[in-house]
């Protein structure tokens, strides 16, 4: 009888061991595992803050860098560091908004009450914004496909900061109806608004552009 409660106990103590060293293993994986997401996760973070910074000091050499910076910053893990993905990324962010423009003002011929000289503004308006649209696309699908010797990236430069330059130009003739006319206090300040902003972010296109010294 003593010796079967022996073998019983022991059986129970290796039970108990078995089963705590299961427990204290399962224990240092779990520290481990939150130690490597704690390390992933500050690595990300550091590279993510190494990236927006990249982008805040390029910003600074545009013309509106808190514009430039608050347009860009939720692209950092696509810029990474690159001059020419954040020429791209700019381009592209500047095209979404001509086009998200050119739907808004193009909604002003709906209100009512507009006058002649209103839906003539609002029409030129549309107009030369899809000029804008046009030459902001050209613009990006260049300088996505940048390439080839260096006459031939020159030549794409050329072309791209033309393009870019003529947006900027028409984009400024959409509040030229406005001089020495009654325009309707509601189709003046949606203009303005989207103009003001689409000629902030296509001038920080340009300036961006211009900053690639490689090219």
């Amino acid at each position: 009888m003593e010796a079967e409660k022996f073998t019983i106990s022991r059986s129970l103590l290796l039970s108990c061991n078995v089963f705590f060293a299961l427990l204290f293993l399962s224990f240092v994986l779990l520290i481990s595992n939150l130690q490597t997401t704690m390390a992933s996760a500050t690595t990300l973070k550091s590279t993510t803050k190494t990236y927006k910074t990249f982008i805040k000091n390029q910003c600074n050499s545009t013309t509106y860098p808190s514009d430039c910076y608050k347009s860009l910053s939720s692209y950092a893990s696509t810029i990474k560091t690159n001059p020419v993905t954040l020429c791209n990324t700019s381009l592209y962010v500047t095209l979404e908004a001509a086009r998200s423009y050119y739907v808004s003002i193009s909604s002003l011929t709906m209100q009512k009450g507009l006058s002649r000289i209103d839906k003539g503004i609002v029409k030129d308006c549309v107009d030369v914004l899809g000029d804008c649209v046009d030459e902001l696309t050209q613009s990006l699908n260049a300088m996505t496909n940048l390439g080839g010797s260096y006459e031939e990236i020159q030549f794409q430069m050329s072309n791209i900061k033309t393009w870019v330059s003529a947006s900027i130009t028409d984009e400024d003739t959409c509040t030229d109806g406005f001089v020495g006319r009654k325009v309707n206090s509601n189709v003046k300040k949606q203009i303005t608004k989207c103009i003001k902003s689409l000629t902030r972010m296509t001038s920080n296109s340009l300036a961006l552009i211009n900053s690639l010294n490689n090219y």
